[in-house]
């Protein structure tokens, strides 16, 4: 397989962006989420034939299913898109030199951005909708596993862009093998950013093979801290949200500390999670204060491997700590800098918790369930990165962006 002139295609496309007017871009984004819910018929269809090669029981099946709803959800988020300002001219510095040179610092489109995920077709309208409004072109890279979603979403969008005179090829779905990735991780010149979406290993192998810039958006090991001095209403229902809301997205949380003070309210505290049938994996003392409180077929004892794994499923940890500085070194030690809550009703020590823990998304009594694009005000997401460099946290259209100096002058010369 070559696909060289896929790449030198989506690339000439990328730089006709630069001359697509504002107003197109919202006019492009309203109709297509006018398309998406008048063709939710058309996608959902496409998605059972993917749904059918994979088991319920998959932790990856819910990522992969659409619903009418999550399709109203996903026009809802190209809405809000093509609303937002664009990211697109604005002066991050300016300045006039001495000798009368006038400098700017503008932010620009990156260019070209691949994106490979797995078993999540939502992912190609979000990429899309902010690689669009921020004068990108996407090359998709799916997995087999939402094939034949990602064919008919793109399909869409193709439509779209033909009806306002544009080149599809600003939209391109490579394919679905392996073959494919390792040419784009490879396709220096042509493609500008890579960012992984999926599993640690999906990020890992991108990470260490690509060729090309890459953004991680990586692995969420979530952690909620019940400190001494935490509410166990408020505690219980963040603790169920964060853990039942959506088993398999990333924000999900996967290990609850609590203080040793206030293990006679874990019960309390895990008891809405047994609706679900949550699987609970805790440590000696936890599992003490749980026995005969708690379903017996979901409660188990933790082992070293229980912590530190981003589960994607109805199961959860759970480490009781002597105070407040073990909890920090347990998250220090297990989480993976994406997202990480304390519940507590002392605010010298919630503001301790906010300054002290490494993660792109630290949380004072909410749900680590709100780390998201569209909750954080961003119209969508293309993920959310746990690095430091360019972006972190959830990646909008400014994380989408990049910078240019323009300078001006009257025929300065330097000495």
């Amino acid at each position: 397989m070559n696909l060289s002139a896929t790449f030198e295609s989506v690339q000439k496309a990328s730089q006709s962006l630069a001359f697509v007017t504002e107003k197109n871009i919202r006019d492009v984004l309203l109709v297509l989420a006018d398309t998406a819910e008048a063709k939710a018929s058309y996608i959902l269809s496409e998605n059972k034939k993917d749904l059918a090669l994979m088991d319920i029981a998959n932790p990856k099946y819910d990522r992969l299913k659409l619903t009418e709803e999550r399709i109203a959800g996903i026009a809802s988020d190209i809405r809000s898109v093509a609303s937002l300002p664009s990211p697109l001219g604005r002066v991050l510095m300016k300045t006039t030199r001495p000798n009368g040179m006038e400098i700017s610092k503008v932010s620009v489109a990156f260019g070209v951005i691949g994106i490979i995920y797995e078993s999540r077709p939502n992912v190609s309208f979000d990429v899309f909708s902010l690689c669009f409004k921020s004068g990108n072109a996407c090359l998709l890279k799916g997995s087999h596993d939402a094939q034949q979603s990602n064919v008919a979403i793109v399909t869409i969008i193709h439509e779209v862009l033909k009806k306002f005179n544009l080149d599809p090829a600003i939209c391109t779905l490579l394919p679905a093998d392996r073959e494919a990735t390792t040419e784009l991780m490879n396709a220096r010149g042509f493609v500008d950013l890579i960012i992984p979406r999926g599993s640690s290993n999906l990020i890992n192998f991108v990470r260490e093979n690509a060729k090309i810039p890459v953004i991680e958006t990586g692995a969420g090991i979530c952690h909620t801290y019940f400190d001494a001095e935490g509410d166990v209403a408020k505690g219980a229902a963040i603790i169920n949200n964060a853990k039942t809301r959506r088993v398999s997205v990333c924000n999900a949380m996967d290990c609850l500390i609590i203080h040793e003070k206030r293990l006679a309210d874990l019960p309390a505290l895990c008891n809405k999670l047994a609706g679900s049938n949550v699987i609970l994996y805790a440590d000696t003392k936890a599992y003490t204060f749980l026995l005969g409180k708690y379903s017996s077929e979901l409660l188990h004892k933790a082992t070293e491997d229980s912590f530190g794994t981003e589960f994607l499923d109805y199961k959860m940890a759970i480490k009781t700590v002597p105070d407040f500085n073990a909890a920090l070194e347990h998250i220090s030690r297990f989480g993976s800098k994406h997202s990480e809550s304390i519940i507590s009703e002392n605010t010298e020590t919630c503001d301790h918790f906010q300054r002290a823990v490494d993660a792109a998304c630290v949380y004072t009594n909410v749900s680590t369930a709100f780390t998201d694009g569209a909750q954080f005000g961003l119209g969508a997401e293309i993920g959310i990165s746990t690095q430091k460099l360019h972006a972190r946290g959830p990646m909008a259209l400014e994380e989408l962006t990049t910078y240019k100096w323009l300078i001006k002058g009257d025929g300065q010369i330097r000495k």
